[in-house]
């Protein structure tokens, strides 16, 4: 006897399955409206230029930002200032 079999369920299916295939049957266009969500915010083209561009445009963030003071020309950008 194979592990599948021992431990397969054929007969069994959850709450949360239930819930979904009667939601289904009850809203048949619940599919599609949830496509059409997603279509809005996840299923776009990317303009791999635009991103390059915007990649090149960063400006390197130093370790801790919230120093209250800009560190001087030329200098490291982990060194404290003296004054």
């Amino acid at each position: 006897m194979s592990l599948a079999k021992l431990f397969a369920r054929p007969h069994y299916t959850s709450e949360a399955t239930n819930f979904i295939q009667s939601l289904k049957q009850q809203r048949p266009e619940l599919e599609q409206s949830q496509r059409q969500g997603r279509a809005l915010l996840w299923d776009k083209r990317i303009d791999l230029q635009q991103q390059a561009d915007l990649r090149a445009g960063r400006v390197p963030q130093t370790a801790y930002v919230y120093y209250a003071y800009a560190p001087k020309p030329g200098a490291h950008p982990d060194a404290l200032d003296a004054e």
